[in-house]
């Protein structure tokens, strides 16, 4: 899953003397929905992920996870990769 750069790194322009904190807040508007769109991703991930788990364990190990890194993966709040 893709992550964004830090905020600094977010948007490419020349700072100017007192710009800093409008170019933050718009660099940070303008990444918002993409970080939606990830969280979102990472919510039914690991709802699937949960669902296969109880449902057909032995899937687990055929997608390359052991029962350890499903358990860890699904206790991850949204925003943690």
């Amino acid at each position: 899953m893709n992550d964004f750069p830090a905020l600094g790194s977010a948007c490419h322009h020349q700072e100017w003397p007192g710009e800093s904190k409008t170019l933050r807040r718009l660099c940070s508007l303008a990444i918002l929905p993409g970080m939606i769109t990830i969280w979102r991703q990472r919510v039914y991930f690991r709802r699937d992920l949960e669902e296969m788990a109880k449902a057909n364990p032995h899937l687990i190990e055929d997608i390359g996870m052991k029962k350890w890194q499903v358990e860890e993966e699904i206790a991850k709040p949204f925003w943690q990769k």
